[in-house]
């Protein structure tokens, strides 16, 4: 389960990546960051640019959400699955190994003598 969520961690870092830069090149009414480089855009993607690059936008957008999802159904299986967190586990791998230490410690030997008792002196007035 972990491998699954760590594969879709990195195809949504991406997919991500992937849409700041076709956002990024497509020319908008003003010409966006495609006039800053002396429209670039349009000479190296043809005249048709902007559609292609709109339709390749909403496809990677959609691609972005459904692996968003996976991702979040992934997780919240993981949580409701009845599985412990770190913490519980090692907490009950910790009295697991304490249990043998303190067993030994509460059962005296079968042939030793009780433990003597300290004598508590009387409170003085």
């Amino acid at each position: 389960m972990a491998i699954t969520t760590v594969f879709l961690y990195v195809m949504i870092f991406v997919v991500s990546l992937l849409l700041i830069a076709l956002i990024l090149i497509q020319p908008s009414k003003s010409g966006g960051m495609g006039a800053a480089f002396g429209g670039i855009g349009e000479s190296v993607f043809g005249g048709k640019a902007g559609s292609h690059l709109t339709k390749t936008t909403v496809i990677m957008t959609t691609i972005f959400f459904i692996i968003a999802l996976a991702l979040a159904a992934f997780i919240g299986h993981g949580m409701n699955s009845g599985g412990d967190g770190v913490r519980e586990e090692l907490d009950k791998q910790a009295a697991q190994e304490a249990l043998p230490a303190a067993k030994a410690a509460a059962a005296p030997e079968a042939g030793a003598a009780p433990a003597p008792v300290p004598a508590v002196p009387p409170a003085q007035k």
